[in-house]
């Protein structure tokens, strides 16, 4: 029997008359991500069929579990829509299982089929229980559950059903850029924005000698788990030597990293006008370190008027790591290299700046020069989900 993936799109549903540039982005994505593979994709505005080959389908399916915007996929059975044919496959592909209890569901979209949805159930139950013994219906705990999709040209059995990604389409919004660490929380916000359809790039802060190349390789290696939910991410890395040096001798320590990250925001500002992007992204969660108290936020903050999300802000801890583990960045951002938010931290710092105290510190250096430096100087590594070796642009 021939077998087909239906695709429901979910919250993609309801997107009413932008419903169409939604289904074409998923559509899009999916033939990318499904490029090697040999199949054949229609699609109409309520759900997506996937023709394949029976030897990729494994490959195919995991695959598909990690495409934002598809809300559940269904591996089903084509059937010529009439009784016969349909009833014929049912008891194919129930012999084939063993079971004790069953439900079938009929779903009629073509009124013009003989039988109404709650006839054909009938039907098609009595048909089982004559031809398969010692088994039972069960309306409310089955083990088996039978769905057939009764459709004008052909019909559709399934048995099973698959939790999509959910989300919207990457690339459905407009770019963003994500401050990433070699920590577990940026990952994690890295991911609910790509979930949220945005297109995500990163940006990486080092102090090399301060921090090492392997911190730079952990987070090319995050970005690389990053990239299974997107088509590609420039990794953008920023040389902060000088700016961080510079901060330690001319502000008080309780200051440096409220001062830091003033100027890592400034930097992103700039790189946000230079990349066409429309949102700062970090993984800061309220109360959880000095700087992400709501008086820090507030005073960091202050420096941009591009739009801040923090899609991990009122997560907790474990439930921030439970995400990183199911994404496989868990690991890599435990790994013990040092980022510059970490190298220089003092021994106090303060949790409740004060945004004029700041400012007069920062009258203290002429940053201005050094943060153009270091737009101008940053260094990109396109990081694919078809290569495994990317070269510095």
């Amino acid at each position: 029997m021939n077998r087909v993936i239906l695709v429901r799109y979910g919250e993609l549903s309801t997107k009413k008359g932008n419903r169409n540039f939604f289904v074409k982005t998923l559509t899009q994505n999916i033939e990318h991500k499904l490029n090697k593979f040999n199949v054949n994709i229609k699609k109409d505005l309520g759900r997506m069929y996937i023709y394949f080959e029976d030897k990729d389908l494994n490959e195919i399916t995991s695959t598909l579990k990690n495409i934002f915007g598809i809300q559940m996929y269904h591996i089903a059975y084509i059937a010529d829509t009439n009784t016969q044919d349909i009833t014929k496959n049912v008891l194919s592909i129930l012999n084939d299982i063993s079971f004790k209890t069953f439900k079938v569901e009929v779903k009629r979209s073509d009124k013009s089929f003989e039988y109404d949805s709650p006839a054909f159930c009938k039907v098609l139950g009595s048909s089982i229980l004559r031809s398969i013994n010692n088994i039972s219906v069960d309306v409310h705990n089955p083990e088996i559950l039978v769905t057939v999709e009764v459709r004008q040209k052909e019909s559709f059995i399934y048995l099973n059903s698959f939790k999509g990604a959910g989300g919207y389409p990457v690339g459905s919004q407009p770019r963003g850029l994500l401050m990433l660490s070699g920590g577990i929380d940026s990952p994690v916000a890295g991911y609910l924005a790509l979930k949220r359809g945005i297109k995500v790039d990163c940006v990486y802060f080092e102090a090399i000698p301060h921090t090492s190349l392997e911190a730079r390789e952990k987070v090319i290696s995050l970005v690389k788990k990053m990239v299974n939910y997107t088509d590609n991410i420039n990794l953008h890395i920023v040389n902060f030597t000088k700016i961080q040096e510079e901060i330690y001798k001319k502000c008080d320590h309780d200051y440096v990293i409220t001062i830091m990250r003033r100027m890592m925001y400034r930097i992103m500002d700039m790189l946000c006008n230079k990349y066409n992007s429309y949102v700062i992204i970090n993984g800061e969660s309220i109360g959880q370190v000095a700087s992400q108290t709501l008086v820090s936020m507030n005073t960091i903050n202050s420096v941009t008027n591009i739009p801040v999300i923090r899609p991990v802000a009122c997560l907790d801890k474990l439930e921030i790591i439970d995400i990183a583990k199911k994404i496989d960045t868990y690991d890599i951002s435990i790994l013990p290299y040092e980022d510059c938010c970490t190298v220089f931290v003092p021994k106090h710092p303060v949790i409740n700046p004060d945004k004029e105290r700041c400012i007069k510190m920062e009258e203290k250096f002429d940053y201005y020069p050094m943060l153009e430096e270091a737009v101008k100087n940053i260094q990109t590594i396109k990081i694919t989900d078809v290569e495994d070796i990317n070269e510095l642009l």
